[in-house]
């Protein structure tokens, strides 16, 4: 019987991937053995020897202290692209509303209110100040065309005739293939923002991605051009942003993630964080977080996370140990010596690494010794030792 602890009110649809007779899921759960998350912040959280697994149900991750769990051999799991068509359909609504100026007409048009019967002749006389282009024809720069880029990308070219130029140089083969023929390839970034009318994106926040949209990178976007963010604020300086706004540079800000200092602010439109707030989306990141967290805690088996490697596996035939460890040279012999000493024979082994981290999977007729349990345990780099069977 595994423990779940949950952090955030979450869909009701994780029951139908940790079953009654095998978890218990409690929002007060003092020592639980995974941990289901939305957007609580943990960084000041202490975590037990219990704790195994923390999944986050949604792809951010920043809420998470991820050095932390690493070092207590506990695996964090995110769910890329379960969201991914509810922000992409949000994303191209953005597009529209900052192309045709749709949100500042309906402000417009709410202030109209008591005007009687001219209101109709009012509205023709003043819906001039609200012109704007249409997108057709236009150029869409998509940097980062991951699950979300992707789909806006094709969208876009497919759908709204647009040109549409990405660059990613980290793309999955996955997402490359479901992408448009359509969609030109960019060398860099700056070849993007060079040719662009409106530029969105779609990157992960981290110390290479922080404030990497400035005043530098946006003076060498054409001129008028239209910003959309819907992946983090952090991602873009406010303050650069608001001086390219004023001076013309950029014709609009289209931003997910309001702050006090874009609130209020001419040719911003923010958007109170609705990227991911369909039905749809919740419970397609509750499905996929329990999902992998089940597999996780019953198997070994890792897919998505973001401190330890991919490490796809079916139920043990026999018995199993997985041992969480730094990734250094001199490891694994070690393992196998603990193993060896009790005469059981290895059938299958299993390692791979992520940076700094590694996983090492031993399948074997029957499970070591506690005392060989915990020799491995004391091996030096190794962070967390499971046995399965």
């Amino acid at each position: 019987m595994f423990k779940i602890q949950t952090l955030n009110a979450i869909s009701d649809i994780i029951y139908t991937q940790l079953s009654a007779e095998q978890y218990t899921v409690a929002k007060e759960e003092p020592v639980p053995d995974g941990i289901l998350v939305r957007s609580a912040a943990m960084h000041d959280m202490a975590f037990g020897d219990n704790l195994l697994a923390i999944a986050r149900a949604g792809a951010g991750v920043n809420n998470i202290p991820i050095d932390k769990c690493s070092q207590q051999g506990i695996c964090v799991f995110n769910t890329p692209g379960a969201n991914a068509n509810a922000v992409a359909e949000l994303v191209l609504c953005g597009l529209l509303l900052g192309s045709r100026n749709v949100f500042g007409g309906m402000q417009w048009a709410q202030s109209l209110k008591g005007q009687g019967a001219d209101v109709p002749k009012l509205v023709e006389k003043g819906k001039g100040q609200f012109v704007g282009p249409e997108v057709r024809g236009k150029t869409l720069g998509v940097i980062g065309l991951g699950a979300i880029g992707r789909l806006v990308a094709n969208a876009a070219c497919n759908g709204l005739g647009m040109n549409v130029i990405g660059h990613d140089p980290y793309i999955s083969v996955e997402n490359a293939w479901a992408l448009s023929h359509k969609v030109k390839h960019a060398a860099n970034d700056a070849e993007v923002f060079a040719q662009a009318d409106y530029v969105t994106v779609h990157v992960p926040l981290n110390d290479k991605t922080r404030g990497m949209i400035n005043a530098e990178v946006i003076s060498k976007m054409k001129p008028g051009a239209v910003l959309l963010n819907f992946s983090r604020n952090e991602l873009v300086v406010n303050d650069d942003v608001k001086a390219a706004l004023a001076n013309g540079q950029l014709s609009a800000y289209v931003v997910d993630f309001p702050s006090d200092d874009l609130l209020g602010v001419e040719k911003v439109i923010a958007i109170p964080h609705l990227g991911a707030s369909t039905p749809e989306s919740e419970e397609n990141c509750a499905s996929m977080a329990a999902a992998q967290m089940r597999d996780y805690l019953e198997n070994g088996s890792i897919h998505n996370s973001v401190n330890l490697p991919e490490v796809p596996l079916g139920a043990p035939e026999g018995a199993r140990v997985m041992v969480i460890h730094e990734n250094i040279p001199n490891t694994i012999a070690p393992i196998t010596t603990c193993v060896a000493a009790e005469g059981i024979n290895i059938t299958n082994m299993i390692n791979k690494s992520k940076k700094d981290m590694a996983v090492t999977v031993l399948d074997m007729p029957d499970l070591p010794s506690d005392q060989a349990v915990a020799n491995i345990k004391r091996l030096p780099g190794v962070f967390r030792v499971r046995t399965f069977g």
